[in-house]
């Protein structure tokens, strides 16, 4: 498989899994789980009523009232921060589930409110919980139904529910609720790190090169998810984690909501950023390894690590809608027409790069009309409760130079490196 199809076979598997798990119109779905514990029925009812005595046992959870109002709504408040740092909170419309069997009990709620969220966002979720007693204990059933584009947050909340049946057992074990789960700890994103490396040497052929390659990549990844990481705390996130998904690359997390169009696109743009810091490095290094300074047998590997570099930084500021250009973009420009006309030139700019380093002509006009278009193809994204705070004009215009540095220096980057590997 020659290095251009190992390219493009990336860039479907890599475009059908965003598509599978961002995009597919997956409907109205119901995940269903269904645990035993070794406990009373009034304890466990306690602990899942949101109206129960123990109703905040959970350690996300700070509080779960009544309204002194007399309607059958639940005020809930956790320890997530919403865009304010302050805590997050819920309204719970609470019914109660008739329909069960012997000594059952059961509710139904559905959120009305959310400090962080658009209500908009919870119109179609609803969940059931029942508690059923047996012989040895009680029987917990949970329905949670909603609506999902795309199996990324399906999946989510799967494993949120699988967490929170853990929690509870330890809770009920314990009387405390500890944090669930491994997935973010660094060793296992680590260990995904080098899962995702291995599963990208074949497509970059079974050698030694193919396998400095692949690990040259994944450690770019791993650089601009940091960049991401540290915009976040110089905003003053609390805490900060990077999520690494083979094949796809790896997600930065910060630990509450944006407060501002500037926050957005200062985050979303440093992921370039910081990688452009190490640009001049690897060109310093590359001219010692010629003056004999460094040995040369590093000169390639340098110029191999400074093209893998400014190559996914540029494709990544690409306008498309998931992409951190498009990100960036669209706080910048405000209407629809000039986001159109700032995808265009972007597009361009990055497109001539690849002219400049000599590919065909044909490929680049069809390429710059593709990537004009895809831009034009929005996305869902989490609606806000508050409007995010406009930009000021020194933000956008500081944000926008942000752009263009990091579009000029990923470029010189590519074009260095093609002009002294080959």
């Amino acid at each position: 498989m020659s290095v251009m199809q190992s390219a493009l076979l990336l860039l479907l598997i890599n475009l059908g899994l965003l598509w599978l798990l961002m995009r597919m119109p997956v409907g109205l779905r119901t995940l269903r789980l269904r645990r035993t514990f070794a406990c009373s029925p009034e304890t466990l009812w306690s602990a899942m009523n949101p109206s129960g005595s123990a109703a905040n046992w959970h350690h996300s959870m700070i509080s779960s009232t009544p309204r002194a109002d007399g309607t059958n709504v639940v005020e809930q408040t956790f320890t997530l921060p919403d865009r304010h740092g302050e805590p997050l909170r819920r309204l719970l419309a609470l019914e109660p589930v008739l329909a069960v069997a012997g000594n059952a009990r059961g509710f139904q709620s559905s959120i009305i409110d959310d400090s962080t969220l658009d209500v908009s966002f919870w119109q179609d979720f609803r969940e059931r919980r029942i508690v059923r007693p047996t012989k040895d204990g009680a029987i917990l059933e949970i329905d949670q139904t909603d609506r999902y584009r795309g199996l990324a947050f399906l999946i989510f909340r799967y494993f949120a529910l699988r967490r929170e049946m853990q929690a509870l057992s330890g809770w009920l074990k314990t009387g405390q609720s500890q944090p669930q789960g491994y997935f973010e700890h660094p060793l296992v994103q680590v260990a995904l790190a080098v899962l995702s490396t291995l599963l990208l040497w074949p497509f970059l052929g079974l050698t030694q090169q193919g396998l400095m390659i692949s690990t040259f990549l994944t450690v770019v990844i791993a650089l601009h998810e940091l960049g991401h990481m540290a915009a976040y705390r110089m905003f003053g996130h609390t805490s900060v984690r990077m999520i690494f998904i083979p094949f796809l690359g790896g997600i930065a997390i910060g630990s509450r909501p944006y407060r501002s169009l500037f926050e957005v696109a200062t985050c979303a743009l440093m992921g370039s950023g910081m990688s452009a810091f190490f640009v001049p490095i690897l060109i310093l290094g590359s001219h010692l390894t010629e003056q004999d300074i460094l040995p040369p047998a590093t000169r390639a590997p340098l110029l191999v690590f400074l093209l893998i570099l400014g190559t996914f930084n540029l494709l990544n500021l690409l306008p498309m809608h998931r992409f951190d250009g498009g990100q960036v973009l669209r706080q910048i420009f405000r209407t629809r027409k000039s986001q159109i006309v700032a995808s265009f030139i972007v597009t361009l700019c990055i497109l001539s790069i690849g002219f400049e380093i000599g590919l065909p002509a044909r490929y680049l006009v069809v390429g710059l009309l593709v990537f004009t278009l895809v831009s034009l193809i929005g996305g869902g994204s989490f609606k806000p409760r508050q409007k995010l705070d406009e930009m000021n004009g020194g933000e956008r215009m500081l944000v926008s130079f942000g752009l263009y540095a990091a579009i000029a220096m990923h470029g010189y980057a590519v074009i260095t490196a093609i002009d002294k590997l080959f």
